[in-house]
């Protein structure tokens, strides 16, 4: 586990944007992306920082505020790199009563503390999900438990939450992800979604709606 992080990784979070420069000649997708934007949440588009490709697993609380300082003293921050997001394997198991349980050895002060952390330095605090059964890394998914993960991330105070598709064959990709969408927006606090499907099931046809 990284315990210094000496030059951080900055990578951007570069979602295209959806509205096109002339409203009178926009696309059907780009006007219906206009009016599904209702919620005031990345009217453009987000930037930050996502644990995946540089770490994968290998995440820790200490990585996350490491990278929350090293992003407000680079003037990072300044230039409008808003979001640290944690990507996949922060979750181990769910309890109980179907919560998300998150690797206490890893984050040894729980996910609302640390995203308050973030937090006090001026940035948002992401999360990573999958809309199937399990994660890309088997860890568990959100079907089945749309509604209670969303609380979950509400409580936790999340800003961004990234929805992965693994373990999601049996499916619909429109259908599960305005799912979660509906969580998300019962959930009592506004969050950025970014849905992370791939391609293989279209999306630029269904997602802008969603």
């Amino acid at each position: 586990m990284h315990s210094r992080l000496a030059k951080p990784v900055l990578a951007a979070l570069l979602i295209a944007p959806l509205a096109a420069s002339d409203p009178g000649r926009a696309s059907p997708a780009a006007r219906a992306a206009r009016a599904a934007l209702d919620n005031g949440l990345a009217r453009t588009p987000p930037m930050g920082w996502n644990s995946w490709n540089h770490f994968g697993c290998n995440v820790s609380e200490q990585l996350i505020k490491e990278t929350a300082d090293a992003i407000v003293a680079s003037g990072m921050r300044d230039a409008g790199y808003r979001y640290v997001v944690i990507d996949d394997c922060w979750e181990v198991a769910r309890d109980a009563a179907g919560a998300l349980v998150a690797d206490s050895t890893r984050f040894p002060h729980g996910i609302k503390t640390l995203a308050d952390y973030v937090h006090a330095k001026g940035l948002g605090f992401g999360i990573y999900t999958d809309a199937g059964t399990n994660t890309c890394q088997r860890r568990p998914g959100t079907y089945g438990h749309e509604d209670q993960d969303a609380r979950t991330f509400a409580a936790w105070s999340v800003d961004y939450v990234k929805e992965d598709w693994c373990h999601a064959e049996h499916l619909d990709a429109p259908t599960q992800y305005a799912k979660f969408r509906d969580a998300l927006a019962k959930a009592g606090r506004p969050i950025v979604f970014s849905i992370c499907e791939w391609g293989s099931n279209q999306p630029w046809e269904w997602a802008p709606q969603i």
